[in-house]
């Protein structure tokens, strides 16, 4: 049977601790990421998105308007701090939009 470490966990601390002997931070600020996006810009701008992927700390997002590609390129620094500010950490230093 499997050693106990830690019985006086909350059920948050306990996760937390799995993702991180599991090595799965990348994949939960993958997921996470994702949804910063789609929480902060809104149905507006999630209608035109047809993909959000996080590589290294560059943010890809495809976009299917030309338009609001570079409408939203204007206020890539300011995407990147709002994104920064939901994920609770400085996750993501570029943006690239495509």
């Amino acid at each position: 049977m499997a050693k106990r470490e830690n019985t006086n966990l909350s059920l948050g601390d306990a996760l937390q601790e799995f993702i991180k002997k599991n090595r799965l931070e990348k994949g939960m600020d993958r997921v996470n990421a994702r949804e910063a996006w789609e929480k902060l810009m809104g149905n507006g701008v999630n209608n035109y998105t047809s993909s959000i992927e996080l590589r290294n700390e560059t943010l890809f997002v495809s976009l299917s308007s030309s338009v609001l590609r570079e409408e939203l390129s204007h206020g890539r620094s300011k995407i990147i701090t709002m994104l920064n500010e939901e994920l609770g950490k400085e996750l993501i230093t570029k943006l690239v939009l495509r």
